[in-house]
């Protein structure tokens, strides 16, 4: 039973998926006398907790209950009091609880505080479930980095467009469909100027319930990007980030820096581009603790190269190309050996229609990531 109410509380926890960034997504579900009288979610950064909110929903008085909760109540006073308090107060029995908390603010303080007040503490139910869902902020709390989604698409022969450069739309819609809820779950999209320049894109979220536009950042070492590019001129709550260096064109920095929610940023060269471990580092401090990469086969080999990718979604559609000149989902002078390659492991695929898409987890002691 203890599974069955944590599943229930894991499947609302997904209801923040891209509004709590970057708290994490957490569900709670309170039982009593077998059955259950009370749900909640993490509705969105800087509201109340999951467990205030099944508390709040109670159909009637939670005393002597059992919450189950698939990340550890908090013990601080951040955004919200603490939750662990508000359990204790209510007077609940029993906490079962899926994962301990990553933040050293919490990290087990939730857990001590419900025990010395009598409280039975179950912990360990569905955990490799609730790490899952919340991959992106355990990364984020652990280093401070945004957790990094390297998407492509490309055919069963491994070309991203033709000989002429079409590439629209190699997968189906239903993948790309997909993808839309992927960009409603990352803080971010990050792509090449080149990219911009192509496609022209606006790299906006397009799903059904009420999407997230993501950050959008544009990597542009010298200011290539057109003034009038749809990406700058969008009506969105959200800004575009253009990453570039020293040798932007300064009568277009000018213009950039006086767009409405636009923000240029000025990082350090590395090999004539934009530094990436600095921008990521960068973003990390700004509280962006994901990063959804949809860029050309240049940027998706650097990311890589710098060791800041941390999982990779490439969809294959049953088409062949062909043509010696077409490019792969990959480019850059890539490694010369084998054994320098990037290395993947926990594949999972699954199917659109007739497209595939393969995930994998990016080994992060590959050779080539070493130092």
């Amino acid at each position: 039973m203890d599974e069955l109410y944590m599943k229930r509380a894991l499947a609302l926890a997904l209801n923040g998926v891209g509004k709590t960034n970057p708290n994490p997504l957490v569900g709670a579900v309170i039982v009593k006398n077998g059955k259950i009288i009370g749900e909640g979610y993490h509705e969105y950064y800087g509201g109340p907790h999951a467990e205030v909110n099944a508390i709040k929903n109670a159909t009637e008085n939670v005393e002597g209950a059992t919450l189950y909760v698939t990340l550890e109540p908090c013990s601080h006073y951040g955004k919200t009091p603490p939750c662990a308090e508000l359990i204790v107060k209510e007077k609940l029995s029993k906490v079962v609880v899926s994962i301990t908390d990553p933040n050293p603010k919490v990290a087990g303080k939730g857990i001590k505080i419900l025990q010395e007040n009598n409280i039975e503490v179950v912990i360990g139910v569905l955990e490799s479930e609730a790490k899952k869902i919340n991959e992106i902020f355990f990364k984020y709390i652990k280093e401070k980095r945004p957790f990094c989604i390297l998407k492509s698409a490309m055919t069963m022969d491994g070309k991203i467009a033709s000989s002429t450069g079409e590439s629209k739309w190699i997968t189906n819609e239903k993948s790309r469909y997909y993808v839309h809820e992927l960009r409603n779950m990352a803080s971010a999209i990050l792509v090449g100027v080149n990219t911009v320049i192509k496609d022209d894109p606006s790299l906006t979220t397009r799903v059904t319930n009420e999407g997230n536009d993501a950050i959008r950042i544009i990597v542009d070492s010298s200011l290539k990007i057109p003034l009038n590019s749809t990406v700058l001129k969008i009506n969105s709550p959200k800004k575009t980030i253009i990453a570039t260096t020293e040798k932007a064109d300064k009568n277009k920095l000018e213009a950039l820096n006086e767009m409405e929610n636009i923000q240029v940023i000025i990082t350090p060269i590395k090999e004539s581009k934009v530094d990436l471990i600095y921008l990521f580092c960068w973003l990390g401090n700004e509280g962006i603790d994901s990063v959804l990469v949809e860029g050309g086969s240049e940027l998706n080999f650097s990311v890589l190269k710098e060791g800041l990718v941390d999982k990779v979604i490439i969809f294959i559609a049953p088409k062949i190309l062909g043509g010696k000149n077409s490019k792969s989902p990959v480019g850059g002078n890539g490694f010369e050996k084998l054994k320098d390659a990037v290395m993947l492991k926990d594949i999972n695929m699954r199917t659109f229609n007739d497209d595939i898409m393969i995930e994998a987890y990016v080994r992060k002691d590959s050779i080539c990531l070493q130092g």
